[in-house]
């Protein structure tokens, strides 16, 4: 599946990803992969799984956008940055995910 971080408690270790109409889906730390914590807004691909509280996220990766996007894209976006392009740290990470 993939959808978008709704919240996360970094003091926690744990968040939730948007489910559409129906309850958010449940992250924890361990479940992260190849990243410490997520940021909202970033877009994630994940296996959903049920649980005796409601629907947990396993496997959870942080979608990288297309090249043009990484690159800073063509209009749309913030400001015409495009997509995500605009919102990378000075790093070299992207937005989402801090390694």
């Amino acid at each position: 599946m993939q959808s978008v971080v709704k919240k996360w408690f970094k003091d926690k270790n744990f968040g939730f990803i948007e489910n559409g109409a129906g309850p958010d889906i449940l992250v924890r730390k361990p479940d992260l992969v190849n990243c410490a914590f997520l940021r909202v807004g970033a877009t994630v691909e994940f296996e959903c799984h049920p649980d005796k509280k409601g629907l947990v996220a396993k496997q959870v990766k942080l979608k990288r956008e297309q090249q043009n996007d990484r690159q800073g894209g063509q209009g749309g976006g913030q400001g015409g940055q495009g997509g995500y392009g605009g919102n990378r740290s000075s790093g070299g990470h992207y937005f989402g995910v801090m390694t």
